[in-house]
């Protein structure tokens, strides 16, 4: 494992020397928009496991993407060899069918301290609630990016994330009311305390996470991949392209429904992923918004 190799799979040439705000950034944009968030192992009769290695094959020697207990433990691993203060913290993820946080700590993310702040660093959300730059561990401030306006509020420490969206222009009206669809405008995104984690706490989860009935990760299979103008997303045989700020406070939303043998072929042109097993897509209702 090196970190030239990882940075040949982002594409990053950038400088590496400083370990500042705007490095960071940029490595982080790399990442997003070259390494999948997706579940297809478990829609292929592939193993998800959390050991370092393994992770780091399967994102960088097989060109891979992974959920958020890969893609951001690889971004933890990157940005600690570069030098950078960092440690994982969980998350529970608000279920918005439920209009409830999950009682599981199932996310795991990243905290960058960086000349006395803190940075929260998520490259493994996916679909709009993907932060495209490092947030600041601020209470109450709005933090306008690409994807809407982020914002974390902080009550008796435990830290909120929630996302403020543009309206949305959907060409295809057959969508209109599709349940991928985020009806509200503001969302809550999940919830997290500033307590450290390790890869270990999320050993239970990753297990139950891609064997439960009840998980969405086995009711969905999931592929997104953030663009540089927006993300598209393949949900079963659901693609979404989604173009942010289409028009003024508005985004582009286009969906189309691909026939069985059009998975494979868009895998490979729209996610640059090629999978070794056969992929059985699946979407059952409810649970998952973009």
């Amino acid at each position: 494992m090196n970190l030239e190799e990882y940075f040949a799979r982002t594409g990053y040439k950038g400088s590496t020397e400083k370990q500042d705000l705007e490095t960071l950034t940029n490595i982080f944009q790399h990442h997003i928009r070259a390494v999948p968030f997706e579940n297809l192992s478990i829609h292929c009769g592939e193993k998800i496991t959390l050991e370092l290695e393994h992770v780091y094959n399967k994102i960088v020697r097989r060109k891979r993407g992974g959920w958020c207990m890969e893609n951001n433990q690889l971004l933890g691993w990157v940005l600690k060899g570069l030098g950078y203060d960092t440690s994982f913290l969980g998350a529970y993820v608000f279920n918005p069918h439920q209009n409830a946080y999950a009682t599981l700590m199932t996310h795991l993310v990243v905290k960058v301290v960086i000349d006395g702040k803190a940075y929260i660093v998520d490259g493994g959300f996916g679909v709009s609630y993907q932060m495209w730059q490092p947030m600041e561990l601020v209470s109450g401030k709005d933090q306008p990016q690409a994807p809407g306006v982020f914002r974390f509020t902080e009550k008796n420490g435990v830290w909120y994330l929630e996302k403020m969206r543009r309206k949305q222009y959907i060409p295809n009206q057959s969508f209109s009311n599709s349940d991928l669809l985020e009806k509200k405008e503001c969302r809550k995104v999940y919830m997290f305390s500033l307590e450290p984690r390790t890869v270990e706490d999320f050993r239970f989860q990753c297990t139950y996470l891609q064997t439960s009935p009840d998980s969405l990760f086995t009711k969905k299979s999931i592929c997104t991949l953030q663009t540089t103008d927006g993300f598209r997303a393949l949900i079963g045989w659901t693609l979404t392209e989604t173009t942010y700020n289409y028009k003024e406070n508005m985004d582009l939303v286009e969906f189309v429904t691909l026939e069985d043998e059009e998975v494979e072929k868009t895998l490979k042109e729209k996610f640059n992923i090629t999978l070794e097993r056969k992929l059985v897509p699946i979407n059952v209702k409810g649970s998952y918004t973009i």
